[in-house]
């Protein structure tokens, strides 16, 4: 059996918000591994929302830029929170995404981009480093584009003009008037900002996803005592509102939370006299799927076991 640290505890608790003596639990029944014991732990509903397993403490800066029909978002990292108000690093930050938009994605291409100024984006980057004192780190970048309409951009939590802590893009295919696609792309990026949608629409949730629900909801239903006919009902039917709650076109829209996005869409087609398609989306937010060590925590965790950070768990 793998030993359980307080460590470990420690990551489990920050992941899905159950308790230390549960979460302690879990990585024994699970043999240590992470995941399972998030699955362990949904499936016995002392987690929160798959969603929430993915919080994370990285800091640094997400930026959008937008050009005609298309949009980039990116996110560059950093050690501290500090440095995210620092001007040096947001001017970075914002001209990245702008040259995005010509170079793409890929990372190594657009580190190798010429920056504005002269050298390259990496060079830049590691100039910044030296001057700044802390470490940084060109992340992840992606494109959104239409042939016709409009890539709309909302930053939540903005620090300055296109940069803060979630960037969103969304597309809308369109000959509507760009003010009233402007207006609807606001605000259904406000609301994948808050709803934090998993995919456009049902048929497009990743499969391996809707497998690793369909076995917590079956572990669910197994400890109602139930026979196997309700189980498979109950099953089901938790996987047709997870479904439904996580895409998109089918979420409850934030602004009166009874309509879904996809008739959002149609009405103002509708009023516009031009039929409007939400094809796409991107959600970028801080530090998505990295871990930050918090030491002060663990060591918390540790002494309300009563015992030193890094011993295994009794």
């Amino acid at each position: 059996m793998a030993e359980i640290t307080a460590a470990s505890v420690k990551e489990l608790r920050e992941r899905t918000g159950a308790g230390m003596m549960d979460c302690k639990k879990a990585l024994a029944e699970t043999n240590g591994e992470m995941e399972a014991a998030i699955d362990w732990l949904r499936a016995k509903g002392l987690a929160a929302a798959a969603k929430k397993a993915g919080r994370t403490a990285a800091e640094g800066l997400v930026a959008v830029a937008v050009e005609g029909t298309r949009g980039a978002v990116v996110e560059v990292n950093s050690e501290t929170d500090f440095v995210a108000k620092n001007e040096i690093f947001q001017e970075f930050v914002s001209n990245v995404a702008k040259l995005a938009l010509q170079k793409g994605t890929d990372i190594e291409t657009l580190g190798a981009a010429e920056y504005p100024g002269g050298g390259t984006v990496q060079q830049k980057l590691t100039d910044n480093i030296a001057k700044i004192g802390e470490n940084q780190s060109l992340r992840r970048a992606a494109l959104l584009e239409v042939g016709q309409g409009a890539v709309v951009s909302y930053v939540h939590n903005q620090v300055a003009p296109g940069l803060g802590k979630i960037g969103v893009l969304v597309a809308l295919e369109s000959a509507a008037p760009a003010d009233t696609l402007n207006q609807l792309g606001k605000q259904i990026a406000m609301h994948v900002a808050a709803a934090h949608p998993l995919a456009l629409s049902v048929d497009a949730l990743p499969g391996e996803l809707i497998e690793r629900e369909r076995a917590i909801a079956i572990e669910k239903a197994k400890e109602s005592g139930k026979p196997d006919n309700i189980v498979e009902k109950m099953v089901e039917g938790g996987l047709a509102k997870f479904r439904k709650e996580n895409s998109l076109l089918s979420q409850l829209f934030v602004m009166d939370n009874k309509t879904p996005v996809a008739d959002v869409v149609v009405a103002a087609g509708k009023d516009a006299g031009a039929s409007i398609e939400l094809i796409g989306f991107i959600r970028f937010q801080l530090g998505e799927g990295i871990e930050k060590k918090q030491e002060d925590f663990a060591a918390e965790v540790a002494a309300a076991a009563g015992q030193k950070k890094d011993e295994p768990v009794a």
